[in-house]
Order: C-alpha cells, then structure tokens, then sequence
C-alpha cells in the first residue's frame, strides 16, 4: 500500500466533517473522489496534501496515516497561487531536475513541457508571457502542466478538466492513464471519471466507501447494494410486523402467554436491517411510449441549407422512426441552428426539410426552460395536465425530483437548472414522438442528469440531441452526426465505437460516411423486398446484396442477444463476486459485438 488512512476522523471549527474513515492508494491507481458539494471532498484532498492532520484519537489503534516511503504530493486547486509576475517559461522550468543546460536530461524535460504546452492548446511562442497576462483557466492549464512536470508519487487533481474544451478533455485522459504514479481527482465530469478511473472512492454522511471501477461501475453497485439492502430491511420488517402480531394477539392469553413473551424476547434481539437511504436520482426503468406513433421517417432533409443571412452549412439527412442521434462538433459549426431549423424556428435558407407522418415534437433549448410563472411547481404542472389527479401528478412530480417541498416552491425562485428540469418532464409527460434537444443538462447536478437521461434511455420515440455532456451521449444515443466546418458526416455506431476507432486513426472509422451517402443508403435498404419484386425481378447482383445482409445479421443478432442476456443476469445479480464475474463476461461481450457491428457495416455496403 503506497498510502493508507485507518479509522481517521477530521474536525474543522468544532464540526466533524469527516468521520472515521479507512482510505488507500495501491501503487499507480488512479483513484476517482465523488460525492455532493460540501460533503467533505475538499477537507480530504487537504489531509492528503498535508495541509491538514487528523483528529487526536486516544481510541484509534496505529498512527491513522501511513505510507510505503517518503512521498511527493502536487496538488492542483481549482484556483493558482503562482506568482503572475513570472513568465510561462519561468514557471515552468522551475521544476527542471537539471541544472546543466545541454544534458540529456535538460533536453528530455523541455522536450515533455513542449509537448504538455501544445497538448493544452497552448502555443510554444507563448512560454516568454507572464503569466497575468494568460486568462484564469488558462492560468490553472499553466499549474497543471507545471505539477505534470515535476511528476509526484501522488497527483491531486481538483476538477482539472474545468476551462478544457472537448479536444484537450480527451488529450489529458490519455495523459493520466499512462501517468507513472498515483493519481486522485475530483470531477463532476462522470465520463472523464469513466476514462480515466480505476478507483471510486464516494463521501457521503462523513464517510468515505471504495468501489472498484470507473464511475458506471460505481453507479451499478450503488444500486445493486441499495436494492438489496431495501429488499432485506422490508423483509426484516415484515418479520417484525409479523412477530408483533401474533405478541398482541396472544398475550392478554394465559395458555400462549409463554408463547407471547418467548416471540417477544426473539424480536427484542432481533437484528433489522437500516432502511436505506434514499437515492438520490430517480432511475426509470420502465419505458416512456409516445402517445402517437409517427411513419417510419420522421426528418427529411435533402440539400438543406442552414444558417441566419449567408448559410453555415449544406446537408441531407434522413432520421429514422425510433434512432437517437446526437450532433457533435465544434461551438458555433451549426449545432443548435440546425435543430432550430428542423424544429420550424428558423427558416431554412434553401434545400428541402419536412417532418413525417403523425410526428409530434418535444422542443428543449435554454431559453424555452426561462419560466416565469408566481405559481408552485404542482399547480404549474396540473396547469398543463389538467386530466391529472393531484396524487399522480405529485408521483410524476417526484420522480423528476420534484418531492415534497420543491413541489410547493414557487416556479419563478427555482435555480436554472430545476426549471430546466421541470420543463423537460412537462414535455416528457406529454409523450411526444420525436424530441429535440439543446443542451438538456446545462446548470444540472449528477442526480438531476442521471434521473433525465435515465428517462432519455427509457424513452422509446425518436431523438435528436446536442449536449456536451459526453457520458450523456454516451449512454442515449445510438448514433453520431458529426458536424465540421467542411461538412456533415454520418456515424452509424455510438460515442465510445466512434471515440475508440478515431483513436485508433482515421483508417479505422471506415463507417464514417457523407450524409448525402447515407440518406441513399437508408432508402435502398427501406425498399421491402415484395415492392422490389413487384416493380422488377432482382438482378443477380441485388439477389446476391439481399443474401449477404441476411447473411452478415445472423452473428450480429446473436451478440446483441447475448449482451442483452449477460445485462439481464447482472441485474438480477445477489453477491458482489457475482456482479464481478458477469460484468467481466459483459465487457467482453460488449467488445464482440461492437467488433461483429463493426464487420457487420463493411459487409453491407454495396
């Protein structure tokens, strides 16, 4: 063990903000800290850099802290103490371990701070700028890079990925996985925790638990031990109920008062489970079906041109009935102005857009969820469902997190985020077939965006989404729909295929196509095989086609059955072995069927 806390506790201004916790590093982990603001995140970050020590503790057996060696900790707060009167080069060579300016291993280190500079969308000319002159994100950039430098036995990272854009997200990832020594961070970025994680530690109710794993692992234990620990203190409950019972019916009996004082000696030594504390996000688990189901096709666009007075960009697109695609690319390729435009709030600029047969729309952006309203949360909710009964617009109401008090709280003095939250389950209440969203998680905490995209996964009509939250992405859609300044691409497979394969380089994301492209492959595979033998026998050529689609989908249905299977068993999964013996066998049909997709697609074009 590099570094290890036993039975520590930590009081700050007579409060006891971390209580007897047991903490540990095992060589190189990456470990990952989560939990709510104020729950203690921080106080453990300053015991693990020393700025703090633990509680005196006559009770508690050894030191509290002990380490393999002497360490070197770098912490990174979220704000810099450096001196900005330095320049970038200044700061950063003061970690050179050689004082000789033509040795190797001079050389070698301003070799890895140029590449720490580029890697950080800095420019190498930028090294001689003091460092007041960089804004404040880019300041915390220049500390991270010089804590990445001086290489400590344990790195404390304090969400280092504030001020990253995507691109430079991605780069520090790959960064810390191969980092040599330890690293501990915090982060709401749940996919960044995904990628880089190995550890999980989560403070809750001055304790700090260890679960194994990036953080959906840890998110599927929580569950499991939660759902688990719910069934054993109902069926603990349930027995004393039952005990109680039969106590009261026969002791006032003179011939079963044995029996009753002997039942009530089992209940007083009877040991009952805690009730669980609740989680905090409401996980759907059943599916949200639209009220009306729309035609096959519900977005038709060919040649449409999208901007404001001088077009941004040219693309077709065809959207199927049921698909989840997310638009990714850069801030201001178009994003939001193109669903604006398939939503009708912008005129296109030229090109064809129509919506489907029967598709009613859910449209989400920022501004839609600037609710003014004097009333509270459930009269501004039976507003718009006047059918409702109170009881179930209450149970509607809480299970987007709007229980008890927040539903008597006036709409007008909720955060940005709540009311983006309420909007969104008014509009997912409605049920509409297709929805359109901008950014639906902006200003949210994790339960609030694990509760909507549990409801995203669950909803069953066709979707359409921006959103920089890539573990969202991640998790609802099922394809891509890159945009670029030279264009539109089509991705047919999600964000981690896409991610994986573009790491791989660009000769491995052969699924990637011109919209134009797919919108004609999409209709030749629309056509029913009976309307083709109507219109003309096949050719030998098409009979050929249609045998090998048929074909290649035979292993594809048979991955996709066995993940399904192995997700069904993980569920159901009663010991921690279990769930890691299934989540094992899972991760590798995972891999086999993203492989068998991937074959799946080079066999099919034609």
């Amino acid at each position: 063990m590099l570094y290890e806390i036993s039975d520590g506790t930590v009081s700050l201004g007579g409060n006891e903000i971390l209580s007897h916790i047991d903490f540990g590093i095992r060589g190189t982990e990456k470990i990952a800290v989560v939990g709510r603001n104020g729950a203690g995140k921080t106080t453990l970050f300053r015991l693990l850099a020393g700025e703090i020590s633990l509680d005196r503790d006559d009770k508690r057996v050894g030191p509290g802290i002990v380490t393999a060696r002497k360490l070197d900790v770098g912490y990174l707060k979220q704000t810099t103490e450096e001196d900005a009167s330095h320049t970038v080069e200044e700061i950063l060579m003061e970690a050179c371990p050689a004082e000789d300016a033509f040795s190797k291993d001079r050389y070698a280190y301003e070799a890895e701070y140029d590449t720490l500079l580029t890697g950080f969308g800095l420019r190498k000319e930028e090294k001689s700028r003091k460092l007041g002159s960089f804004s404040g994100g880019e300041q915390t950039k220049i500390a991270l890079i010089r804590l990445l430098l001086m290489k400590p036995d344990i790195l404390l990272l304090d969400e280092p990925t504030n001020h990253l854009d995507v691109e430079t997200t991605q780069w520090l990832e790959e960064y810390l996985k191969r980092y040599p020594k330890a690293v501990v961070f915090i982060s709401h970025d749940r996919y960044f925790i995904d990628r880089v994680a190995a550890v999980v530690y989560e403070v809750t109710d001055h304790t700090l638990v260890r679960y194994a794993g990036n953080y959906t692992a840890y998110r599927q234990q929580k569950q499991e031990h939660y759902l688990q620990q719910k069934k054993a203190y109902e069926r603990d409950e349930a027995e004393a109920k039952r005990l109680e019972e039969l106590i009261e019916k026969f002791k006032n009996k003179p011939r079963k008062a044995s029996f009753a004082r002997s039942r009530k000696k089992i209940l007083e030594r009877m040991e009952r489970t805690e009730k669980p504390k609740e989680m905090e996000a409401h996980l759907f688990t059943g599916e949200i079906v639209p009220a009306v189901s729309s035609g096959k096709w519900v977005v038709e666009a060919e040649h449409l041109k999208i901007g404001y007075d001088v077009p941004l960009m040219e693309l077709s697109l065809r959207l199927r009935k049921g698909q989840k695609l997310a638009i990714v690319g850069e801030n201001g390729v178009g994003k939001s102005t193109l669903l604006k435009t398939i939503a009708g709030i912008l005129p296109k600029l030229d090109g064809k857009c129509t919506l489907g047969n029967r598709v009613e729309t859910g449209y989400f952006d920022q501004q839609s969820a600037e609710l003014a309203s004097e009333k509270t949360v459930l009269e501004y909710f039976m507003e718009r469902f006047p059918a409702l009964l109170e009881a179930d617009a209450r149970k509607q109401l809480a299970a987007y997190l709007f229980g008890g008090r927040l539903a008597a709280q006036k709409v007008s003095s909720l955060s940005g985020g709540e009311k983006a939250r309420l909007k969104l389950a008014e509009i997912l209440c409605a049920r509409p077939n297709f929805l359109i969203l901008d950014e639906p998680t902006n200003h949210m905490d994790i339960p609030a965006k694990e509760t909507l995209e549990s409801a995203f996964v669950q909803y069953q009509g066709t979707m359409l989404i921006v959103s920089h939250d890539r573990y969202l992405v991640s998790h609802v859609a099922d394809a891509l729909l890159i945009l670029t300044k030279e264009g539109a691409k089509y991705y047919p497979f999600g964000y981690d295929h896409y991610l994986e394969r573009k790491k791989q380089g660009e000769e491995n994301l052969k699924a990637l196509r011109d919209t134009e492209e797919q919108v004609l492959i999409e209709g030749l595979k629309a056509v029913p095989k009976a309307e083709r033998h109507e219109t003309r026998p096949l050719t030998t050529e098409e009979a050929y086609v249609d045998w090998k689609v048929r074909l290649a989908e035979e292993p594809l249905h048979a991955a996709l059955s066995k993940v399904e299977d192995l997700n069904e068993a993980l569920s159901a999964a009663t010991t921690f072995e279990e769930w890691c013996m299934l989540k094992e066998k899972l991760d590798e049909a995972e891999a086999e069927l993203t492989k068998v997709s991937s074959d799946w697609w080079e066999e099919i074009q034609f």
